[in-house]
């Protein structure tokens, strides 16, 4: 590995503090009393609770408090005998103030060679011990008695320079951006409150479906059939058994064994993995939440719903609204709820119930839309759907009824023949969830299995396979069901207004790196 200049310099600071006597990556604890959020804070409270100045006297001034901080050095300027450090910790920065005079004591001599003969670098870990005040030009600074180094940075940060009002160093290519994310954590502004909401969603869906009673399971992620979804599998190979295995496509499967076995409602959020492309709104590695509830339907699933992403969103943004590529779309509820074939026959003025497999053919011929021979009636209707209405819905939008070919584990609907108990909610053009009235009729689930296997036959490599051991656990009865699968990525990117999936992953699926 070539080494730049300024690489070399640092190793060279590195072996001189080590010549010192100075260990640069020191094992024992150091102890952190405040952080720079808290002083900025506690510095105003104490301010605002100063009594007011008397005429002709000298103003109250706040007294100074001992503090121990710790971060990374983000900036340094020598002044003569002082010097001024900008701290950067997990909550924030703030200065620090280093005097010539309290550092080049008996007690730490060689503080005065680190920070004065710039052993230190940026980038570097440091810890400050001193006392908390505001300097005359009014800036909340912490004054250094006491300084360690903690740990030493041999790479050079991308800060952002500035000069004639142009910014230089700046981090902001993507792929760099996306590759090194523990860069791009520290120098870029926003990035980690990011994935502060991102854990706030989390802990926000965890609190209100715990609050319902229900339970969060484990379930199986090597399987030994993907099933659950229509989707292209990533397979591997179990050397113990010498079988093949699959990467879980969906948990529902699996849950649904449990609603068997007596859960009233169980839920998982967790990884899925399909061996599909990868685009601005898509990584074959994602976070999705489903969540079965026995003696349910669809209509109090979509009323669960808005209640759930509405306190999401108030959680993240204070209001129940979030702006998403320059829209304002309120996630209150209640939402608008629209048959899936009316919303085609809105946007293409062609109505498709009823028709068989060929006529929607033709239709999808006739509006320029490209099929495969394989493709049965549930796959042309979803790519008409996609071609023509899906980007369409920026509000949320529950689209619902959705033909049965579409929906092999979903029950049948109770009043309209050959549509079933199924939603999606779309928001500013994308699916975030996808629910239904489960099927619980083993004999029903096994046929549509058939089905499933008779396009796999015709070459959909996306249809499913019969799973003989869940048709099992349904013949030993599962009570009415309602589930839903909410994609956590996507769900992200609308609650922080994030335009591309890699921007709420923090290390998202890249290409090889070339050497």
């Amino acid at each position: 590995m070539e080494l730049s200049e300024q690489e070399l310099v640092r190793r060279q600071s590195l072996q001189t503090m080590r010549e010192m006597g100075i260990d640069p990556y020191p094992a024992a604890e150091y102890v952190v009393t405040a952080y720079s959020t808290d002083i900025h804070a506690e510095y105003a409270a104490k301010e605002a609770a100063l009594p007011a100045p008397v005429e002709g006297e000298q103003a109250p001034q706040v007294e100074p408090w001992e503090v121990s901080i710790a971060g990374r050095l983000m900036s340094r300027r020598i002044m003569g005998k002082a010097s001024f450090i900008e701290l950067q910790d997990s909550k924030g920065r703030i200065q620090v103030y280093v005097s010539r005079d309290d550092i080049n004591t008996e007690a730490q001599p060689e503080m005065y060679n680190i920070v004065f003969k710039k052993l230190l670098d940026i980038g570097d870990f440091i810890g400050i011990r001193g006392f908390a005040f505001k300097t005359q030009t009014g800036a909340v600074s912490v004054h250094a008695k006491e300084l360690t180094v903690l740990a030493k940075s041999l790479r050079v940060l991308p800060i952002v320079k500035y000069k004639d009002g142009v910014a230089y160093d700046k981090f902001d290519d993507p792929e760099l951006r996306y590759r090194q994310r523990y860069v791009d954590l520290v120098v870029n502004d926003g990035v980690k409150d990011t994935f502060l909401k991102r854990a706030t969603i989390l802990r926000t869906l965890r609190q209100v479906l715990d609050q319902a009673g229900y339970t969060e399971v484990e379930t199986p992620t090597l399987q030994s059939i993907a099933g659950g979804a229509s989707a292209r599998p990533f397979i591997t190979h179990f050397n113990a058994l010498d079988i093949d295995m699959y990467m879980r496509i969906a948990t529902e499967l699996y849950l649904k064994r449990l609603i068997v076995g007596g859960f009233e409602g169980v839920y998982e959020i967790g990884k899925n993995f399909r061996n599909e492309g990868m685009d601005r709104t898509h990584n074959p590695e994602f976070t999705c939440m489903e969540l079965y509830v026995q003696y349910k339907d669809y209509n109090w699933m979509m009323s669960f719903t808005e209640q759930l992403l509405e306190r999401i969103c108030i959680a993240v943004n204070g209001k129940p609204e979030s702006v998403i590529d320059g829209n304002v779309v309120s996630f209150k509820a209640p939402y608008r709820r629209l048959p899936i074939l009316e919303a085609i026959q809105e946007k293409t003025g062609y109505d498709l119930s009823g028709k068989s497999e060929d006529e929607i053919r033709d239709i999808c011929k006739t509006l320029h839309v490209e099929v495969e021979p394989a493709w049965g009636k549930g796959k042309m209707i979803d790519e008409l759907f996609g071609e023509f209405c899906e980007g369409t819905f920026i509000q949320p939008t529950f689209i619902i009824d959705y033909p049965v070919e579409m929906s092999p584990l979903t029950k049948m609907h109770r009043s309209k023949p050959g549509l079933t108990e199924r939603f999606e909610l779309m928001v500013n053009g994308k699916e975030l969830a996808n629910a239904y009235s489960e099927l619980n009729d083993p004999i029903d689930q096994y046929e549509r299995f058939k089905e499933q296997m008779r396009l796999a036959a015709k070459g959909d490599d996306e249809a499913m396979i019969i799973d003989h051991d869940f048709m099992r656990a349904l013949e030993y009865g599962m009570p009415p069901t309602s589930g839903i699968g909410i994609g956590i990525d996507r769900l992200v990117m609308f609650m922080t207004g994030k335009a591309t999936i890699q921007e709420v992953l923090l290390f998202p699926q890249m290409k090889p790196e070339k050497n």
